[in-house]
């Protein structure tokens, strides 16, 4: 576990962390000697009871973290102590030096990071089920809330409300009458911070009416918020309504974060696995702002720190944090599925005997009661940061899309979108968001892709060309492997992929279907591929035109026996 620091001294905490990734192999050790000697009389552990012992840990469950759900259709519940919480609080003071140590300027003054609370509810026990943001948001007490308030912008109570858009609305409102003290933007995900821009842009002109009359808009009713924004919206102020009016009002929002606050250095977010796809509409929007991740972790555990953040998004790698858990790794290899099965008498991998450039997949145990859990994530190794490895975020180990023997794994999926997204931009045209699913109405089935289009160019009518569509439609197939490639051309297997185009806000409307379900807000991610029939009916109901790939994509026989 992580040793006490005091994480408001910048050098101690880089101080640990120097010291935790030169021990990875003792620490690891003795983390797993920790957590099977703690348990031993679990009846996990025991595997049968001749007296009453605790389940899965030796420490009281204080929660229940949910997670998103996106990834795997169905949230799951993952037990957490109220010692693992307060070594997730420790793990965040770890990586709060990191970006101040590489970004001049960031100390002068407070960040802009939007977060949303999700309403809880409460097992049969008591027990309170809760998402991880909103672990971290409850874990702020008048003990430890000088630190909030010496990072963040908005005030405590405003991230706090459980009402989503008043939140946002009142987030954005202090962001902007402070504009001049933000040095920092961001949110968990670069998904939800392009949604809050989105937001703005949907909402800029009542904002700019709130500031010149000095008076927040009647339908923020929340207490909350009310009482946070009182402390900004003091006066009249028509001299910054006018100025943020006036960068609104540009024909193209290109560096509208960087033109509203111009003392920013930078945006936080996870930009790495699927949500990479955002990378240019982050840079569009930041007009040159670094774009920063900061750290990896799931509900399940946290596991690294991105110790050079001003590293370009597209190689991000995440130093491992040994304390966190005891990690093992299984290696990932996609040629085995033709012809081997990993999941049966798999290799089981030691954190420190990780090889640079092999893929894996994490198995952590953890102080709260997970004993060799796999995360489905798929991880690459870059090298190592003293003895601790470090690695890039590929995706998840999950089959997205698959009709026979094809099969498409996500980081495939998002690689051959894209290639196919560039032929948008002679047109200025962007990719806002997109998922999948596989159509067997028909014989041969096929891939469906559901993309939302927008324009870099404001209030442009969106009128794309169905050659560009249709083009795009091959660009996917033509990028995906020989084997679905071969399912097109040679068996005949596999039918025309479509890109199935919806109306703007479609995939809002997803989020709010999951959000409906228990996904909170700030960790929400947009599924890759959709196989809930209720989510599906969402879509299908905004689609606004269609398109099929007129080519056949490209095989050969030699592509047999090699890889493409």
């Amino acid at each position: 576990m992580l040793p006490k620091f005091d994480p408001a001294n910048h050098k101690a905490c880089l101080s640990v962390l120097e010291d935790v990734t030169t021990k990875a192999k003792q620490i690891q050790d003795s983390v797993l000697e920790a957590i099977l000697s703690r348990n031993a009389k679990t009846e996990y552990l025991r595997g049968f009871l001749k007296e009453r012992f605790d389940i899965i840990c030796d420490r009281p469950i204080t929660v229940l973290l949910v997670s998103s759900g996106t990834s795997g259709g169905v949230p799951k519940l993952i037990p957490l102590t109220a010692e693992d919480m307060e070594q997730r609080n420790l793990f965040v003071s770890l990586y709060r030096p990191l970006p101040f140590k590489h970004i001049k300027g960031l100390s002068e003054g407070k960040s802009l990071l939007f977060y949303f609370l999700t309403r809880e509810t409460e097992t049969v026990s008591r027990i309170p089920v809760r998402t991880m943001i909103t672990c971290v948001l409850k874990s702020v007490t008048p003990a430890n809330k000088f630190i909030w308030e010496r990072i963040q912008i908005s005030p405590h109570e405003i991230a706090t409300c459980p009402d989503t858009t008043q939140s946002m609305y009142c987030q954005l409102l202090c962001g902007l009458i402070q504009r001049g003290n933000v040095s920092r933007l961001g949110a968990p995900f670069a998904s939800s911070f392009l949604k809050v821009i989105n937001f703005l842009g949907d909402h800029w002109s009542e904002l700019c009416s709130n500031i010149r009359t000095g008076r927040v808009s009647d339908w923020i009713k929340d207490d909350q918020c009310v009482s946070g924004i009182s402390k900004f919206l003091t006066a009249p102020n028509p001299e910054l309504a006018s100025i943020i009016e006036r960068e609104c009002t540009k024909k193209s929002w290109e560096a509208v974060v960087r033109r509203l606050w111009p003392n920013a250095k930078c945006i936080e977010a996870v930009v790495t696995g699927s949500m990479s796809q955002y990378i240019p509409m982050l840079e569009f929007y930041g007009g040159g702002l670094p774009v920063i991740s900061l750290f990896y972790g799931s509900s399940e555990c946290l596991f690294g720190l991105n110790i050079n953040p001003l590293s370009k998004p597209c190689d991000v790698s995440y130093t491992t944090v040994p304390s966190m858990a005891y990690f093992e790794f299984l290696e990932v290899k996609k040629d085995q599925e033709a012809g081997h099965d990993p999941s049966v008498n798999p290799v089981v991998i030691d954190l420190v005997d990780v090889k640079i450039g092999h893929d894996y997949e994490p198995v952590v145990t953890t102080f709260s009661g997970l004993y060799r859990y796999r995360l489905g994530d798929v991880l690459r190794v870059t090298g190592f940061y003293n003895n601790a490895p470090q690695f890039h975020f590929v995706g998840r180990n999950k089959v997205v899309l698959s009709i026979d023997m094809d099969k498409t794994y996500e980081e495939d999926l998002l690689n051959a979108v894209t290639n196919a997204k560039l032929l948008l931009e002679p047109h200025d045209l962007v990719l806002i968001d997109f998922t999948s699913r596989v159509d067997f109405s028909s014989y041969p089935g096929h891939y469906v892709l559901y993309w939302e289009l927008g324009s870099k160019v404001k209030d442009k009518k969106l009128q794309p060309d169905p050659k560009v569509l249709e083009d795009c439609c091959f660009t996917v197939e033509e990028s995906l492997d020989s084997v679905y490639r071969k399912g097109r051309k040679n068996d005949k297997n596999i039918g025309p992929l479509e890109i199935k185009v919806v109306r703007r806000g479609a995939f809002d409307e997803l989020m709010n279907f999951f959000v409906s379900r228990g996904t909170s807000v700030s960790q929400y991610k947009t599924p890759r591929s959709v196989k809930n029939e209720e989510a599906l009916k969402i879509m299908e109901a905004t689609v606004v035109s269609n398109y099929f790939s007129r080519k056949i994509p490209s095989w050969e026989l030699h592509e047999l026996h090699s890889s493409r």
